[in-house]
């Protein structure tokens, strides 16, 4: 639905702007990310809702992102599947509650996952030089490690969840 979505539009686009140097293809990429995300922002705030935890589904959703901006991780095959597997693990993540102990044992985790495949799978994804690489390990297990801190049960989820996309098997 939504790579349907986003090719429609940017035929749309390209057919009111046909000057314009971008490709369809590329229109039709760069709408499938910004469909996608929105998407899963706006369902799982909705949800959110109705659960009566927009607050713990916004710290989710911020941690999440932040940190995956950093560190990269998994992709899925298509982006309805990204939609509907990122909102139901949002949604579940905004339910964490674990006292301190557990807290601090799933935020240790996510770091030393971080500090060992931080960054991953960003190759094609992003502009940043491969020089940058290991800045973004030490911003992703300095962002994981600031739960030590807060020592919030909805970060500790989604760092973690977020770092176990990070794991790669041997090819």
């Amino acid at each position: 639905m939504i790579d349907f979505l986003a090719s429609r539009m940017a035929v749309a686009i390209k057919r009111s702007a046909v000057d314009h140097p971008a490709s369809v293809d590329v229109l039709t990429f760069s709408l499938i990310a910004i469909l996608n995300g929105l998407s899963i922002v706006l369902i799982t705030m909705a949800v959110s809702l109705f659960t009566g935890r927009p607050g713990e589904a916004a710290t989710a959703l911020a941690g999440y992102a932040l940190l995956r901006q950093m560190s990269g991780g998994i992709h899925l095959k298509s982006g309805d599947l990204c939609v509907v597997v990122s909102v139901l693990g949002l949604t579940a993540m905004s339910f964490a509650d674990f006292n301190g102990t557990a807290v601090a044992a799933m935020t240790g985790a996510a770091a030393l996952l971080a500090l060992a495949f931080a960054p991953s799978r960003i190759d094609g994804q992003t502009r940043i030089p491969r020089r940058y690489y290991p800045l973004l390990k030490v911003l992703s297990v300095l962002t994981v490690s600031s739960n030590f801190l807060i020592m919030s049960p909805v970060l500790a989820a989604a760092f973690l969840v977020q770092c176990l996309t990070l794991i790669r098997g041997r090819r």
